[in-house]
């Protein structure tokens, strides 16, 4: 305690100066409150800064214990992309072979194109880079051939008179000179125009 204080307990001023004197020797060595307090909160804060420390080298130690468990892990899990990687590439490309032989089997005028299908062996049907299909043509014409039924027949076009698109220099029933004509023209000619003189 300071002089002032013991004054003002009521202790005369040569007495308050001893006392004083007194309790500065008894408190050194000690810390006030405040300091006492601001030091305890940091040693808890660093106890608890070691402890967690501590528990990061363990786990540390123990995943370096794993390290080849832990690349193990790692390389199955690329050969498992790998693998579906190459799964997913052949299916496209099944796709794109299934998408190339619908179209081909529209354009060749199938009727049913499962049907079609069917009759053809489509394990020697390849996709080549270019979009077209190889081993397709002749059995696509052997089917044509034993199973005419399953096509459309292709319709000629024998109508007469105004033909859209068509230049207005020749018409169906103008003077057409034959004599001019090879005999395939000519042959196609009156096919198309069985009325032509």
């Amino acid at each position: 305690m300071k002089k002032a204080e013991f004054i003002a307990l009521g202790i005369s001023e040569e007495l308050a100066a001893k006392a004083e004197k007194a309790s500065q020797e008894e408190l050194k060595g000690y810390v006030e409150k405040s300091k006492h307090d601001e030091i305890a909160e940091e040693n808890k804060t660093l106890k608890t800064q070691v402890t967690d420390r501590d528990k990061q080298l363990e786990t540390l130690k123990v995943s370096v214990g794993d390290n080849e468990e832990l690349k193990k892990q790692i390389e199955t899990m690329k050969q498992q992309n790998a693998d579906q990687e190459k799964a997913h590439k052949e299916e496209l490309a099944q796709i794109r072979l299934d998408n190339a032989i619908d179209a081909a089997l529209i354009s060749a005028g199938a009727k049913n194109g499962k049907a079609v299908k069917a009759l053809i062996d489509v394990s020697k049907v390849k996709l080549g880079e270019d979009g077209k299909l190889t081993g397709w043509d002749d059995q696509l014409k052997a089917v044509q051939k034993s199973d005419a039924y399953l096509f459309n027949a292709k319709q000629q076009n024998n109508f007469r008179g105004f033909q859209p698109g068509a230049s207005g220099e020749v018409r169906p029933d103008a003077n057409v000179d034959m004599s001019k004509m090879t005999y395939e023209e000519l042959a196609a000619y009156m096919e198309s125009n069985p009325d032509a003189q």
